[in-house]
């Protein structure tokens, strides 16, 4: 676009379907799309326009176009190449890809619709440069334009374009990477067919977060979603999560499949979810984590603490606890994280181990499980065979999520902090009367 006009800022909404000039003022059709060039965290670029000319909807590049307004497009030529518009990758219709569709307002964590779409004049050329995410007012039926609603930067939000090419540049942005997976798996659960299949497609670039976020989806939810999957795919994403949650996602599978997934599993992960699905999904046993750190009770405690440093391939959550072994494989005591760091190196850990540590059955129920761990204000208890062997350990978390009622897991918590800061105020101002 040779010239741009004088304005600075132009609003999607009053653009489209402005008409479209010729050099002598001519009107010759009207603006149907404006088209931008995805450039990974860049702003979009402004590439051309789609316009309906005598009945077709053809395309109108940067070069041809010689001044753009509110009040519509005017061309640096008296004739139109009526070339068909065809969509090339890593191009986006601000119309038909983005007004009214909606994004992932990556700050706000939720699912949002754009209103409008602000351009704005750069050096470049136009970019896309923020989105109305609120919806416009309206007048005896009509919407009123212009209604002063600030835009928000494009940066702030995800889009869900569902245009495939596209979606590889989109995916540089990495926004999605830096969502918690809890509030990953809150927007599929909210989020349509296609956009669920977009934001899982962003998420899958990542195993490790995409099999955390198949951990915090609701149970019927995460099984409808594997169920569209092939057994390849199904096994990628259990391969990577948690034996217990893995075990769980395998027995919602039909039957026909299960051997199969199974079979797909890397070694170590099949013999892991072969042994939970043995027990009650109910009980610890069925919760357990068999990724334990068991010692014998000669090691000193500079070795336990370099057996926690290299079980990188661990869940966090179990390294808090080493627990000391006999030569048969019988717990005999064990030893947390902040008690080993605050030892002697060189201590052997069976002088710094309690020697009696509260132990549950594989078959204890869940309920038990919690009751013991608030009594004794446990992190993690070992779950022992019948002979007092070590089978694994069940963490509070594990524990958490089976008890927690499901309207309490999905309620939306308040923003972080204000709940607190109003009871503040609320007591200060009361006592300053």
């Amino acid at each position: 676009m040779s010239e741009q006009g004088t304005v600075a800022v132009l609003h999607l909404s009053g653009l489209l379907r402005s008409p479209l000039t010729a050099r002598s003022g001519e009107t010759v059709g009207r603006v149907d799309d404006v088209i931008v060039r995805l450039r990974g965290a860049d702003y979009p670029l402004v590439t051309g326009l789609v316009a309906q000319v005598g009945g077709r909807r053809v395309y109108i590049a940067n070069d041809q176009v010689a001044a753009l307004t509110q009040n519509g497009a005017q061309l640096a030529s008296e004739r139109v190449d009526l070339r068909s518009f065809e969509r090339r990758e890593g191009e986006v219709l601000l119309s038909s890809d983005i007004l009214d569709h909606r994004l992932i307002d990556v700050a706000e964590v939720e699912l949002v619709r754009a209103w409008d779409v602000e351009l704005e004049k750069t050096p470049e050329g136009w970019v896309l440069a923020r989105l109305d995410t609120r919806r416009p007012a309206r007048f005896f039926g009509l919407v009123r334009q212009g209604d002063g609603h600030p835009g928000r930067d494009w940066k702030a939000f995800a889009p869900l374009i569902g245009h495939n090419p596209s979606a590889l540049l989109r995916g540089k942005q990495g926004l999605l990477a830096k969502l918690h997976p809890a509030d990953l798996a809150d927007l599929l659960e909210e989020a349509d067919k296609a956009e669920g299949e977009e934001i899982l497609e962003q998420v899958s670039a990542d195993p490790e977060l995409e099999a955390d976020v198949f951990e915090e989806l609701d149970p019927d939810h995460a099984t409808k979603l594997l169920g569209s999957m092939s057994d390849d795919e199904v096994a990628g994403v259990l391969a990577h999560m948690e034996a217990d949650d893995a075990a769980d996602a395998i027995s919602e599978l039909r039957q026909s499949r299960r051997q199969r997934v199974l079979d797909l599993l890397p070694a170590g992960q099949r013999t892991k979810v072969l042994t939970l699905m043995g027990f009650n999904p109910g009980s610890a046993g069925g919760r357990m984590n068999t990724d334990v750190i068991a010692l014998p009770p000669a090691n000193t405690v500079r070795q336990a603490v370099e057996a926690i440093a290299a079980a990188k391939d661990f869940e966090p959550e179990s390294l808090v606890t080493v627990h000391v072994v006999n030569e048969t494989g019988q717990l005999s005591g064990v030893v947390e994280v902040i008690t080993l760091l605050q030892s002697e190196p060189d201590a052997q850990l069976s002088s710094v181990m309690d020697d009696d540590p509260v132990r549950v059955l594989p078959e204890t129920d869940l309920e038990d499980v919690a009751l013991l761990m608030d009594d004794y204000n446990l992190p993690t208890i070992p779950v022992v065979d019948h002979e007092g062997k070590i089978l694994g350990v069940v963490t509070v978390d594990d524990v958490l999520e089976e008890i927690i009622p499901e309207d309490w897991r999905r309620r939306t918590p308040d923003p972080r902090g204000e709940a607190v800061a109003g009871d503040s105020e609320a007591a200060s101002g009361g006592s300053g009367d």
